[in-house]
C-alpha cells in the first residue's frame, strides 16, 4: 500500500468507495454525499481542496452543522497496486494532516493532527498503520515537531495502529457534544 496526492486518475476508485456507503469522515457520514455531488459539480475543484496547506478552501462542516474556519491539511489517499480487480479499484482508504497556521495548539474543535478511516472491505491488511507511518514524514516537512490523533476509547484496532507508529497516551478525556461526548483517547506521536 502506498499514499498518492489523490488526482483525476484516483477518482474512479474513490467514488466507488463512496457510493458502498464508506465516508472519509467518520463523524458525519453524510459528507460521503456530499462529495459525491462535490466531484460530479466540479471534480478538478474538489481535488483542489484536498490539497490546501494554505487553507485557501472552504469552511468545514462540524458534526453539529456549524461552520468553522479551515486548517491549513492535506489528504491523501491510500492505494493498494494488487487490489487492481477489485469493484474500487485500487482504493483502500483516505488519511489526512491538518496544523494551526502557527503550529500552536489544536482549536478545540479539531480532535487531531491526523485522522484516518480504511473502508470495511479492505480492514485488518496493516493498510492504516502503513498509512500513518508514511503520513509522519510529511508531518515533519511541513514543520510539525509532533502530532496528536484522537479513537474513541473502545477502538482497540486504531489504538494499535497509533502505538505501532510511536504514539503515547496523552490522556483519556470526554468528546465535546458536538462529537458525541463519548469517553475517547489522545496520543501523541513525536517527530
Amino acid at each position: 500500500m502506498e499514499l498518492v496526492r489523490p488526482g483525476p486518475e484516483h477518482l474512479a476508485g474513490y467514488c466507488a468507495a463512496l457510493s458502498r456507503g464508506w465516508s472519509p469522515n467518520t463523524t458525519r457520514p453524510e459528507a460521503a454525499q456530499e462529495q459525491l455531488q462535490a466531484i460530479a459539480a466540479d471534480a478538478a475543484g474538489f481535488l483542489t481542496t484536498l490539497h490546501d496547506p494554505e487553507a485557501l478552501g472552504p469552511r468545514v462542516t462540524l458534526p453539529d452543522g456549524s461552520q468553522v474556519e479551515r486548517l491549513p491539511g492535506v489528504v491523501r489517499w491510500m492505494w493498494a497496486p494488487e487490489d487492481a480487480e477489485s469493484a474500487d479499484g485500487s482504493f483502500c482508504g483516505s488519511i489526512n494532516l491538518r496544523w494551526p497556521k502557527d503550529h500552536g495548539p489544536l482549536p478545540p474543535h479539531v480532535l487531531g493532527h491526523l485522522g484516518y478511516t480504511v473502508v470495511p472491505w479492505k480492514q485488518r491488511r496493516g493498510h492504516a498503520t502503513r498509512a500513518l507511518a508514511l503520513m509522519l514524514p510529511l508531518a515533519r516537512s511541513f514543520g510539525l515537531r509532533e502530532v496528536q490523533l484522537t479513537t474513541d476509547a473502545d477502538n482497540a484496532p486504531s489504538q494499535r495502529v497509533i502505538t505501532a507508529n510511536g504514539g503515547a497516551l496523552m490522556e483519556a478525556f470526554t468528546l465535546p457534544a458536538a462529537f458525541g461526548g463519548t469517553p475517547a483517547l489522545r496520543f501523541r506521536i513525536a517527530l
